[in-house]
């Protein structure tokens, strides 16, 4: 029998369970990969606020990357948050021009609004990282973070895919209706449209999002394709978790 791809997370943990490496990980398991993490920050966080983050130096992230890259055959990667500008470059040089996905989830601001990523993260994003990835996948105001422009989902979309990678700009939410905009380099933005999931238990959404759509990418299916693969997951996800009233704040999406 052979060995499952093997889906390499770059993110932060969350002690809640909801969120980074705990979505990552559940997510890329349910889906039938092995997944190997690397942990770039540990954070003190539940359904409510983040209360701590502890951000681990760079030469520590280095040394968890060349441990996985060096041993295990990578086939893709997924970023969610890395802290630090020097961590963002870091990842870049060692992730980039490997010839394997590479979807970066641009990790700025936790689902309780604390913010994880200043604007030298983001400025970093747009000018070390973007360039290599395959895949973005912000959220709107992610995407206007990156951009420091204040235009809709369909512009932010086509001016991410300017720098390099595909973008898949995430969750506008209208009338019951989600609707994802998905740019490929030279390409005009194109809308994929699905029913939205009214609920409250959403901490984590983004990464499972993210995390299933990298596995789908290591499987090499076609981008369209994968996006709406990885959408249908989430969407059944937070179906499973709609009801579950989890901690004082935004529950976690299920990851059983």
């Amino acid at each position: 029998m052979a060995p499952p791809p093997v889906v390499l997370a770059v993110a932060g943990t969350d002690s809640g369970g909801a969120a980074g490496l705990a979505a990552d990980l559940t997510t890329i398991a349910d889906l039938g990969a092995h997944g190997a993490c690397v942990v770039t920050a540990v954070t003190a966080q539940d359904t409510a606020a983040v209360h701590a983050v502890h951000a681990l130096p760079a030469t520590m992230v280095a040394a968890q990357l060349d441990a996985v890259l060096d041993d295990l055959p990578v086939a893709g990667v997924k970023t969610g948050m890395l802290g630090s500008a020097e961590v963002v470059t870091l990842v870049a040089e060692r992730l980039g021009g490997r010839g394997i996905p590479l979807v970066v989830d641009p990790v700025l601001v936790a689902t309780c609004g604390a913010v994880l990523g200043d604007e030298q993260v983001a400025r970093a994003y747009v000018e070390q990282l973007l360039p290599f990835a395959s895949v973005v996948t912000p959220n709107l105001d992610e995407a206007r973070a990156l951009l420091g422009a204040n235009q809709p989902a369909e512009r932010l979309a086509s001016m991410l895919s300017r720098l390099g990678p595909a973008v898949v700009l995430t969750g506008g939410v209208s009338s019951g209706t989600c609707t994802d905009w998905v740019a490929e380099p030279g390409e005009e933005p194109v809308a994929l449209r699905h029913a939205a999931v009214e609920t409250t238990s959403d901490h984590g959404t983004g990464c499972t999002f993210s995390a299933a759509l990298t596995v789908h990418l290591a499987h090499r299916v076609p981008l369209t394709v994968a996006v709406r693969r990885a959408a249908t997951y989430t969407a059944a996800q937070l179906q499973l978790s709609r009801h579950w009233g989890l901690g004082r704040g935004r529950g976690p999406i299920a990851h059983t």
